[in-house]
C-alpha cells in the first residue's frame, strides 16, 4: 500500500546514499546490474531503482544483494561521511 505522505527528506537522502553505495560496491566488484540479478534473483529493474534511491528496499533484498556482490551489509548501509540525523550517528 503507498504512503500517504512521503517520508521526510532525511530518509530519502539515506535511500539515495544507500543506493550509491551499492553502486559503487557493485563497480568495485566488476559486476553489472544484470549480473547481480542473476546471482540473487532480484529482476534488474529493481536493482536500478535501488541504485537511482526510487525504491525502499526490504532489508532481505539489501542482504541478497551484499551477499552477492561479496560486501559486508554494513557497507551498503553505511552514511556519507559526515551524514547522519542529529545525535543518532556518532
Amino acid at each position: 500500500m503507498p504512503r500517504s505522505t512521503p517520508p521526510p527528506d532525511w530518509v530519502l537522502a539515506r535511500r539515495r546514499q544507500i543506493g550509491a553505495n551499492l553502486r559503487a560496491a557493485r563497480l568495485y566488484a566488476n559486476l553489472t546490474q544484470q549480473a547481480v540479478s542473476e546471482r540473487t534473483g532480484i529482476d534488474r529493474s529493481v536493482i536500478v531503482s535501488i541504485e537511482h534511491g526510487h525504491s525502499a528496499p526490504l532489508i532481505d533484498t539489501l542482504i541478497l544483494v551484499a551477499d552477492a556482490i561479496g560486501v559486508p551489509l554494513e557497507d551498503l548501509m553505511a552514511p556519507a561521511s559526515g551524514a547522519g540525523r542529529g545525535g543518532l550517528r556518532g
